[in-house]
């Protein structure tokens, strides 16, 4: 014969089990339960910190975009947070790290709105657009070139493989009918390119801010001998291409003494948007805001006070948390209390009051449902004996026979059977002994306090 094996609760979890009326595997479930729910919420508590650390991918060194990311970090750091730059060739080579799989450890970085089509099964979102990012063609020549088209036979330096300035203009070239078969088409970092257009080795250079540094750009604004090209078509081409952007520098406006542009020029060029992967954290979105808010916020040449960062979609949604933040602002205790104190405090918040919300009511009602579960047995054994007794009562005007009797005895023996096997909470020990010492009276009237029937 197998031996029946009888759950018993640890020690100490008897009081538990025996004030309450829990079986004991009852008590190793609810304390187990237990266990697990508040070492969930331990784990939740650590594994919803923000990193420490993040990483973004910006651009060649001495880029624009790589002196964006300088800002992001010093801002950043005041935070206690750590922003790592990863230098890259600029807008296309970005979104090929945001969208490679293996890269997780890039959290976000720059990309210039334009037609590059990378975005399809791409799940990235956007924090908003930063910049414009104007497209420079300096060139050499005697005469002022209006159209891209007389490039056509040109050297033509047009920045390297993963630029969005090599995307873009490839794109803007092959509508003029430049395409490689018709002008030299050479893949150049930005000072290589500037040097070759200094030295007379090539004929235009295309640079932007996402491969090329503002020095650069200078010291071609400044050599002579070195025009700017002017977009005289400006409009058609923002109206053709819907993520380009017309912007207009004045003249003198780079330099008033020398009268450096000569005239009005009209430029064209895409905006500059940070993307970011899907997982970044809330509390890591808003602060990159509030930093893109102080670095781009203000006036500049080709933007107006408060025109970025902007909400205008791209080429990628824009994020919930970003949609939230620029709606909405920053959230209570990250407005009032330093980044650190305000995460730490926002943790416990969503860890640990819903524990407390939900856990200590749902222990408080388990011995509450035991303790009205053990109510509803002994009321259930009162109806029956109140039952026996109004049949005894009955006996004055019709006496009972013997085998009446015994039924009634052999009830009354079932509902003492029945309260010898129940299990209550301490707390109704008084309800449940006052309920054997009525049960032990209906049997003194049953046996003898009333004689049988003849």
């Amino acid at each position: 014969m197998k031996e029946d094996r009888k759950i018993t609760s640890p020690q100490f979890l008897t009081p538990f089990a025996e004030t309450f009326g829990l079986s004991p595997l009852l008590a190793l479930i609810v304390f187990f339960s237990s266990v697990l729910i508040v070492l969930f919420a331990i784990f939740w508590f650590f594994y919803s910190a923000p990193p420490k650390q993040i990483t973004i991918t910006s651009g060649p060194p001495g880029s624009t975009l790589e002196l964006y990311a300088e800002q992001y970090s010093n801002f950043l750091a005041a935070k206690g947070v750590t922003l790592k730059i990863l230098p890259s060739q600029g807008s296309a080579e970005n979104l090929q790290r945001l969208n490679d799989r293996s890269l997780r450890h890039v959290n976000l970085g720059f990309v210039q709105a334009s037609s590059m089509d990378i975005t399809n099964g791409s799940r990235l979102v956007s924090l908003g657009g930063i910049s414009y990012q104007p497209l420079l063609i300096f060139y050499r020549a005697t005469n002022t070139i209006n159209f891209l088209s007389d490039f056509n036979g040109k050297r033509l330096a047009i920045g390297p493989i993963g630029s969005g300035t090599r995307s873009l203009a490839l794109q803007l070239l092959h509508t003029n009918g430049v395409s490689g078969g018709t002008a030299t088409v050479l893949e150049l970092d930005a000072t290589p390119a500037a040097n070759a257009l200094l030295a007379g080795k090539v004929d235009a250079v295309f640079l932007m801010g996402d491969s090329a540094s503002l020095q650069i750009m200078k010291q071609l604004l400044f050599a002579p001998g070195i025009q700017l090209y002017n977009f005289v078509q400006a409009d058609g081409y923002t109206r053709k291409f819907n993520y380009l952007n017309k912007m207009n520098l004045p003249m003198g406006s780079i330099d008033f003494g020398k009268n450096i542009p000569a005239q009005d020029l009209f430029l064209i060029g895409p905006a500059v948007e940070i993307l970011a992967r899907p997982n970044l954290h809330p509390a890591l979105s808003d602060l990159l805001i509030e930093a893109m808010q102080q670095v781009h916020g203000g006036a500049k040449m080709f933007q107006r006070k408060g025109e970025f960062p902007s909400t205008i979609q791209y080429d990628f949604p824009i994020s919930q948390n970003a949609a939230r933040f620029y709606k909405n602002g920053k959230g209570f205790l990250y407005g009032s209390l330093p980044f650190w104190l305000a995460s730490l405090v926002n943790r416990i918040l969503v860890s640990f009051v819903p524990l407390i919300v939900i856990l200590i009511p749902l222990l408080r009602s388990i011995p509450a449902l035991y303790k009205w579960r053990a109510q509803l047995l002994i009321n259930r054994r009162y109806r029956v004996l109140l039952a026996l007794e109004r049949e005894l009562d009955l006996e004055s005007r019709a006496p009972m026979t013997n085998e009446q009797r015994r039924e009634l005895i052999t009830r009354l023996e079932n509902v003492e059977q029945a309260v010898n096997k129940m299990k209550v909470p301490a707390s109704f020990a008084s309800q449940f002994y006052s309920l054997r010492e009525n049960i032990g009276f209906v049997r003194g009237r049953l046996e003898g306090g009333i004689p049988a029937a003849k």
